[in-house]
């Protein structure tokens, strides 16, 4: 694959966690409109949880997430008051009707909490709400604040996954980005869950960062299958200064360019599939019988998910919901978002509502990104006629493909092997919301 041709399909497009994305959310969408759709769910429906901590102890210069540092343990007291009254708040509006299919903790650093508050927490959650049998409950942890203690915690609480952040292991990355984390603490963190009877265990790296190399990105992954991890996550690092200020610390020419990157990304998928991890969607990987592996699979917030629930349910500050057909975010500040939920017990601060195209070209975009394939009969069968542009816009797609992305099926096309990488790109080309610049024919 030449320079040339990685670097044209390399221009930033949205992960799609999302149709429309959150750069659609308006602030005309509010709590009350979460609240009507809360209230108009079918008794018999089921929902996923996500609980946003956005707290860590320590600034990772690369962090895309909602964060902040928390020094002293006030701030993060104040903040589970205010996640106990909106989790009651949205028991009053009948979500406790509903079963919990699925849940799932991130941050921030959801280790920040003491075991103590981890089990408090996870039993208001259980007062509130019934949670099937069969839930899946993850929970992103930091290993280098992780403990024996943590892991019996974590399990007394019933969770049954753990995601652990690694990133990269090289010394100088580490430095690059302030997130000092040996292999050793990272090993000693998964045996302790393994000990506790926690023995699902997800491990998340990300390549592109300053300084990384692809011999570096190797090291590292040889490094992490020797932990035996049930499922990887490899993220891109996404360099926003514009967005995230303390991004800015890092120096933007120890980057690597658009080849490095997915000359990075393509080192580590070898290695990954070499290894018996199965490839799921753009860029997580798992064993062979692992459920992601089995299917089927979502794509949410929280990237690919074996969740099969259609509404999702965030709670915290910049947490976001997808109920009925609308998206609904929480206000980010961790202090708005107290002050919100002491006032009215909700605090969404923006949002979308899908319009019947809208609908119809998340669905397009959500198979893409989990599937690799766009079936007509499939589309039409969802929305008839809606369909009938979407339809025609595919069908032009692959008359165009001149460098074998799309491989034209009976009724439809799959993106092929050379395309999977660039899924992104191709997703983006049934996004209306984008300029003109970036929306397009991918094989232009």
């Amino acid at each position: 694959m030449s320079p040339d041709f990685v670097r044209r399909m390399s221009t930033p497009v949205p992960r799609y966690t999302s149709y429309p994305t959150a750069a659609q959310f308006r602030d005309t969408v509010g709590a009350q409109d979460f609240a009507a759709a809360l209230t108009e769910l079918a008794d018999d429906t089921p929902f996923s949880l996500y609980v946003h901590v956005p707290y860590c102890k320590k600034l990772c210069w690369y962090c895309g997430c909602n964060m902040k540092v928390a020094r002293t343990k006030e701030p993060v007291i104040r903040y589970l008051k205010a996640l106990e009254a909106e989790l009651l708040a949205l028991a009053r509006l009948g979500l406790s009707k509903h079963k919990i299919s699925y849940m799932h903790w991130g941050g921030g650093s959801p280790n920040i909490l003491t075991g103590e508050q981890i089990l408090a927490l996870a039993a208001r959650i259980r007062d509130s709400f019934e949670i099937d049998a069969t839930a899946e409950f993850a929970v992103e942890i930091d290993p280098r604040e992780a403990s024996a203690s943590l892991a019996q915690a974590l399990k007394r609480a019933d969770v049954n996954r753990v995601s652990i952040g690694v990133q990269d292991f090289d010394p100088a990355v580490q430095a690059a980005i302030n997130r000092q984390q040996s292999f050793e603490v990272t090993s000693a963190c998964v045996d302790s869950l393994r000990d506790a009877g926690i023995d699902k265990i997800n491990v998340d790296l990300v390549y592109g960062l300053p300084l990384q190399t692809r011999s570096g990105i190797e090291a590292t992954v040889e490094q992490v299958l020797s932990l035996r991890p049930n499922r990887v996550a490899l993220f891109g690092y996404a360099h926003l200064p514009a967005r995230f200020a303390h991004q800015s610390i890092i120096d933007s020419k120890t980057l690597p360019d658009s080849v490095e990157r997915f000359a990075q990304s393509q080192r580590a998928a070898r290695i990954l599939n070499a290894a018996g991890y199965v490839q799921i969607g753009l860029d997580h990987y798992a064993l062979k019988d692992d459920p992601l592996a089995l299917g089927p699979v979502r794509r949410n917030f929280q990237g690919y998910t074996t969740d099969t629930s259609e509404n999702l349910v965030g709670i915290g500050a910049s947490a976001i919901s997808c109920v009925g057909s609308a998206y609904f975010q929480n206000v980010s500040s961790p202090a708005e978002y107290e002050k919100r939920i002491a006032a009215t017990g909700l605090a969404t601060t923006r949002g979308v509502k899908l319009t019947d195209e809208d609908c119809v070209r998340r669905y397009v975009i959500a198979k893409l990104m989990c599937d690799f394939s766009f079936s007509e009969t499939d589309i039409r069968e969802r929305f008839g006629a809606l369909a009938s542009r979407v339809i025609l816009e595919g069908r032009e797609m692959v008359e165009a493909d001149t460098p074998g992305l799309l491989e034209k099926v009976e009724g439809g096309f799959v993106v092929t092997p050379r395309g999977q990488p660039f899924v992104r790109s191709i997703a983006a080309c049934f996004d209306t919301y984008l300029d003109s610049d970036t929306r397009g024919s991918p094989a232009v």
